[in-house]
């Protein structure tokens, strides 16, 4: 199979351990970022949605108008936008770029920070929504002639869009969400699944259920992780450096916006936090001290160690169905830069050894 890694580029430069400051939108930070990506051979970037957060479709424009080749996976929630509406201006987006444009559906766990748009659905509720959502948006893509849709959720007449994805194999959907409502969801809809980083263990589990629901449509979906790599020239090092980020989160908690809540509203950090409950160290390499600490909020586990030992691990994700890795760093722009330079060229070195010796895996 073919390696992909996706990166993340935010509107200002913050993480757990580094509290925002300046403009919630600095142009300078998304530009820096968008290019270090680039020129650190990741072939995609997140811009990531929330209902506080800048308007991802609209800053994932700019990190493709000021790079060449950068693809971008633009964070999406259903149901705040018509479904014929976002088709459109997502295929728009992808015949400005020639071809750049995946869409990661958010279908959102937190019945909280939902209503904050106004939304008062349920989760069961909100899946639902989804799977019909994104029926009509790829019919929007696809359609030759006008169509009509009377669902649950919508009741769409006549539509026919005059734009579709720029590529004949459509615009990339990407899914993420790990209660069951998410799973038969992304089986009939997924291109790429996406969960976060978990043990061998959990993953294995997740890979099996996300197939076994595909399979009953047709469907062969690949498979997305996202882990934030902490990387030093010795391993203790790197686990030094792991406790310095720990202790450096702990102080700033509350300034980051990172506090653990006092519910855990998903499933996905319910997971993480069962991981963590295991032990601070788990496999090979991986660390849950950040996801311990912050209640699972997001990416948030790290694989841990030399820029070898890290991509040996990524092999192994990679041999249970990974093809795609999401990294970040909790130094944004220095991270992404390292990662560029020390970690995804012998990742891509080991799959590609991997599918020579193993040519009935390669795709």
């Amino acid at each position: 199979m073919t390696v992909e890694f996706i990166g993340f580029v935010n509107g200002q430069n913050q993480s757990e351990t580094i509290p925002p400051s300046g403009p919630v939108i600095d142009l300078a930070h998304v530009e820096t970022a968008a290019k270090i990506h680039e020129n650190g051979g990741f072939d995609r970037t997140l811009i990531a949605f929330h209902s506080n957060s800048p308007d991802s479709l609209l800053l994932a424009q700019h990190v493709a108008a000021v790079t060449r080749d950068l693809g971008v996976l633009i964070a999406h929630r259903p149901g705040f936008t018509a479904p014929t509406l976002a088709a459109r201006q997502l295929a728009t987006l992808d015949h400005l770029t020639r071809g750049r444009v995946a869409v990661h559906i958010i279908t959102g766990g937190s019945d909280v920070e939902l209503q904050a748009d106004g939304d008062h659905t349920t989760k069961v509720q909100r899946y639902a929504r989804t799977d019909e959502y994104l029926e009509i948006v790829r019919r929007e893509w696809s359609a030759q002639a006008p169509f009509d849709h009377q669902g649950r959720f919508y009741d769409v007449r006549g539509a026919h869009s005059q734009v579709g994805p720029y590529r004949e194999v459509g615009i990339p959907v990407y899914f993420g969400g790990s209660s069951d409502e998410a799973i038969a969801v992304a089986g009939r809809h997924a291109d790429v699944y996406a969960l976060w980083g978990e043990t061998y263990e959990q993953v294995s589990e997740t890979v099996s259920r996300v197939r076994e629901a595909a399979a009953r449509h047709g469907r062969t979906p690949r498979f997305s992780l996202s882990l934030r790599p902490i990387l030093a020239e010795t391993e203790d090092e790197a686990w030094r450096k792991a406790d310095r980020i720990l202790e450096t989160a702990r102080a700033l908690q509350e300034r980051t916006g990172y506090a653990r809540p006092a519910a855990i509203p998903n499933e996905g950090s319910r997971r993480l936090l069962a991981a963590a409950e295991q032990g601070a160290r788990l496999d090979k390499r991986l660390w849950t001290g950040i996801a311990a600490l912050t209640g699972a909020r997001g990416n948030s586990t790290a694989l841990v160690g030399t820029p070898d030992q890290v991509a040996d691990a990524l092999l192994d994700y990679y041999r249970l169905g990974i093809s795609t890795f999401l990294i970040r760093g909790f130094d944004p722009l220095l991270d992404a830069y390292v990662y560029g330079r020390d970690l995804i060229p012998r990742v891509r070195a080991l799959v590609a050894a991997e599918d020579r010796a193993a040519p009935g895996r390669a795709a």
